[in-house]
């Protein structure tokens, strides 16, 4: 049984939201020896600490047996730790990823993401790229995409579905295990549960029809998940100490708050931080770091009462963060969280029954 978690979102954010050693069979997507808590932190340029989280952050979820095991990008401790020499060198000259980026734009977090996994295969010292969004058609109809197609150092063949998620608990929270049901998307569009069905009935399943056969990728391959993200529990006056993980989720899986918009005031007043900021979309992956360019000043995280007055559209969820001041002049993330509308909890408990 997992140890149950504080909702007030102290503790929300530990170690940059990277993934602890593995507790049990298939928990974790990679092996012990490819985990490292201070990877994230070691780094920088922020499209790089994006590409570092992917990889070495926790999954969301365990392994879903027998049709949903998790992605292993990296097989053993050499491989790890080149990737992590690799990820320096990268992050002391990010130009060639920069220039990656920019050639496929995109406002979608997803698209986001599977550039910076697809570069990361496409270059790095660990498994390496076969093809990236492979479409299965039939009779001119598109039946869906395989995100990547990998092939391991060790000549393993790979089929990984990749999802950035961010989900708000929106449970009743009373000391009782959570229902993956009970996850839902920000703009109530969205559910883990569906989520994970379609992924584990559908997505991962591509690889294994006649379809994906006739395309010539020769040999057997095996489908795996690759689901990262962050989920987010109630905090305020009115929270629950206490909310149990739902079986499905990996215990070390990122986790931050989320508060309504009339206690977000008398919140924030009780959090050790030196400021906040929103978060735009694409600034959802890795925790934060503001630092300042050479020669200039680093433009400083506002106090809670001028960011709620900076919301372009207040009567939707926002993602914020807080932030702490550091020894460089910069500024560090202490935890983030999504400030909701004052009806959006019962909404959201029922879009989760629904």
């Amino acid at each position: 049984m997992n140890a149950a978690r504080p909702a007030d979102g102290s503790g929300a954010n530990r170690a940059g939201g990277d993934g602890g050693p593995q507790d049990d069979a298939g928990s974790k997507r990679v092996p012990a020896t490819c985990a490292n808590h201070d990877v994230i932190d070691r780094l920088g340029d922020p499209a790089v600490r994006d590409l570092a989280w992917l990889l070495f952050s926790a999954d969301l979820l365990r392994a879903q047996p027998p049709l949903a095991p998790l992605a292993q990008w990296c097989a053993n401790a050499d491989e790890a730790r080149a990737t992590r020499d690799w990820l320096a060198q990268v992050d002391r000259d990010p130009a060639r990823l920069h220039e990656a980026l920019m050639a496929a734009p995109t406002h979608r977090l997803g698209r986001y993401a599977e550039n910076l996994l697809g570069w990361f295969l496409a270059n790095g010292p660990a498994a390496q790229l076969v093809a990236q969004n492979v479409p299965l058609r039939r009779a001119g109809l598109t039946l869906g995409e395989c995100d990547f197609l990998v092939r391991t150092r060790a000549g393993e063949r790979l089929h990984w579905e990749l999802a950035v998620k961010c989900y708000l608990h929106a449970g009743p929270g009373n000391d009782e295990r959570a229902l993956l049901a009970e996850f839902v998307g920000p703009n109530l569009r969205d559910r883990f549960d569906l989520k994970l069905t379609h992924l584990r009935d559908r997505q991962l399943r591509l690889s294994a029809r006649e379809e994906f056969a006739s395309l010539g990728y020769e040999g057997q391959w095996l489908a795996q998940m690759f689901v990262k993200g962050w989920l987010f529990y109630r905090a305020g006056k009115a929270a629950p100490s206490r909310v149990e993980d739902a079986p499905e989720l990996a215990a070390d899986h990122g986790r931050g708050w989320w508060v309504m918009r009339s206690d977000w005031p008398a919140f924030a007043q009780q959090q050790a931080a030196d400021g906040w900021n929103v978060l735009p979309r694409l600034a959802w992956l890795a925790p934060r770091r503001l630092a300042a360019a050479p020669g200039t000043a680093v433009a400083a995280p506002v106090d809670p009462n001028a960011l709620l007055d900076a919301l372009a559209r207040p009567d939707d969820p926002v993602l914020v963060a807080a932030f702490s001041a550091d020894s460089t002049g910069g500024y560090r993330e202490l935890s983030r969280g999504f400030i909701v509308p004052d009806d959006w909890p019962a909404r959201a408990a029922a879009f989760a029954r629904q």
